[in-house]
């Protein structure tokens, strides 16, 4: 938790953003597993709850009524019975004091203070839910069927919300940070422990078993595997298999901000010359971003600059073929890599894209382009900003029925050797990925150390930690 005074700054900062009405923040529940005494731990507080309320007790709810400037924090306080089995916790208005908030009441009040709302036709802001307990909530006070409360949601909000999250205050960039160092230690565990005959799964089981010891836990399902050409791959109880490659993609969530890195390394420990060919052009195309985005640049400009130069690369090892322009134009790179070059990352993962992704990633300058293959997948695309932080994530992945199909197709068959990709379909896929901060003219990687991940250091690494 921030000071006081972040959050009270942030709460003047949206009233005066959004205008008018009563804005609602609904907290999260915890979620039951498999029935309703085991729940899902640790509970995972809404990220914009947190923004603005700091607190992370289940069954909360914020309001802010902009028209009469007040501000109340709904909450029921815990009765002896759950400090039996649970530990005492602060009451409500403590844990509003905590964060500048005067005025509290339970939960049963809430409902009042929304039917009076709704009676004197005062405009209602929320969020677009995606719990459903909260749907079922906003259903029963507001009278808004979960169907249509995703188009009823405030665009007035959203975009206040976003304007304020997009871009991360010093102290967010600390907490960034501090994750992305917890990141080293997850990403560098699996690469000592890569070798032939051990499981992905007692790999990817260690990896998240360190997010749980130095952090809140994984930012999200932690994907391990010899398939890195299944973008999700989440780790089996396969062997590593000598020759082959794993990938490995990985963060943790470190006092409610996330780190987000992926490695690819030789399970054998020394990458083939085929491997390597590969694995350079994603170096490459990783490290150039350093050198083209910063403030002011579009994020979908920098993903195009990226398909430029793999494509040039791959048409040096004759996979690809023709103007390289017109190849990307007609989206034949996203054959070897059909999502973006990456997305805003900060309280979540994938950082506020619950509001939606046209409102996170893109603005009335920079619209998607849902139509094409690969490019519909970009999640990040307008002009950067001093304090964004972005991931950085360029692949090339050899997927077998994609292969197939665009070859039945013809699709892209000017610019796609498909002779020669035939015998790539045992590849597998290869991804680099950190974590971008815009600084005021340039950009850097988040994290004090970096994963090792450029071919020499990393056969290096794995070398001299597995003797």
């Amino acid at each position: 938790m921030f000071s006081k005074e972040t959050y009270i700054k942030r709460r003047t900062e949206l009233k005066r953003l959004v205008g008018n009405g009563m804005i609602i923040l609904f907290g999260n529940n915890e979620a039951p597993a498999n029935y309703p005494a085991n729940a899902y731990a640790p509970m995972r507080q809404d990220s914009s709850f947190l923004y603005y309320f700091g607190q992370h007790r289940e069954g909360l709810v914020g309001v802010i009524d902009i028209d009469n400037d007040t501000e109340m924090l709904f909450g029921d306080d815990i009765d002896v019975e759950d400090i039996v089995w649970m530990g005492y916790t602060p009451s409500v208005a403590d844990l509003a004091a905590e964060v500048g908030v005067t005025k509290t009441a339970p939960l049963a009040e809430f409902r009042s203070v929304c039917r009076r709302a709704t009676a004197a036709n005062t405009t209602v802001h929320f969020l677009p839910p995606y719990r459903h307990d909260t749907k079922i909530m906003i259903m029963d006070l507001l009278g808004i069927h979960p169907s249509q409360q995703k188009e009823k949601a405030s665009l007035d909000l959203i975009k206040a919300v976003v304007k304020m999250r997009s871009v991360k205050e010093p102290q967010e960039i600390a907490a960034i940070e501090q994750a992305c160092d917890v990141g080293y230690a997850m990403h560098t565990t699996a690469q000592l422990l890569i070798r032939p005959g051990v499981t992905e799964r007692f790999i990817g089981g260690q990896v998240d078993g360190v997010a749980r010891s130095l952090a809140q836990g994984v930012s999200f399902a932690t994907i391990f595997s010899q398939h890195g050409e299944i973008m999700h791959g989440n780790p089996s109880d396969a062997k590593l298999e000598a020759g082959r490659l794993t990938l490995c993609d990985a963060g943790c969530e470190l006092d409610d901000y996330c780190s987000d890195n992926t490695r690819t390394m030789p399970v054998s420990g020394k990458f083939t010359q085929r491997q390597l060919e590969i694995y350079s052009i994603v170096e490459a195309c990783h490290d150039y971003v350093l050198e083209v985005a910063k403030p002011g640049v579009k994020y979908q400009d920098v993903h195009f600059a990226v398909c430029r130069l793999m494509t040039e690369r791959l048409k040096e090892l004759g996979l690809m073929k023709g103007d390289t322009d017109e190849a990307v134009k007609a989206g034949a790179h996203a054959m070897f890599l059909p999502h973006g070059l990456g997305h805003m990352m900060g309280m979540d993962v994938h950082d506020m894209e619950g509001l939606g992704q046209i409102y996170v990633g893109f603005d009335e300058e920079t619209r998607p382009n849902l139509e094409q293959f690969g490019t519909n997948c970009l999640r990040m695309g307008r002009r950067l900003e001093e304090g964004f932080v972005v991931t950085d994530e360029p692949g090339i992945y050899f997927i077998p029925h994609l292969i197939d199909l665009w070859r039945k197709e013809g699709h892209c068959a000017e610019f796609l050797n498909f002779d020669l990709l035939e015998t790539y379909k045992d590849f597998g896929g290869i991804r680099i990925e950190d974590d971008l901060l815009i600084t005021s003219d340039s950009c850097r990687f988040l994290g004090k150390q970096r994963i090792p991940y450029h071919p020499q250091e990393l056969e290096a690494f794995m070398a001299d930690n597995n003797k």
